[in-house]
């Protein structure tokens, strides 16, 4: 049962981290693409 629990903690911590390294790599992203797209191309923000 402990070694369940451990490997159930893992998976979690590891599904928790991915998440939060893709929520921080990618909203900076799409802000910079949005941004050169306004820039560029003259397409609005929003769009």
């Amino acid at each position: 049962m402990n070694i369940f629990v451990i490997a159930v903690a893992i998976v979690g911590s590891l599904m928790g981290i991915i998440t939060t390294v893709y929520l921080c790599v990618s909203l900076p992203a799409i802000i910079i693409w949005k941004i050169y797209r306004k820039v560029r191309f003259q397409i609005p923000l929003t769009k």
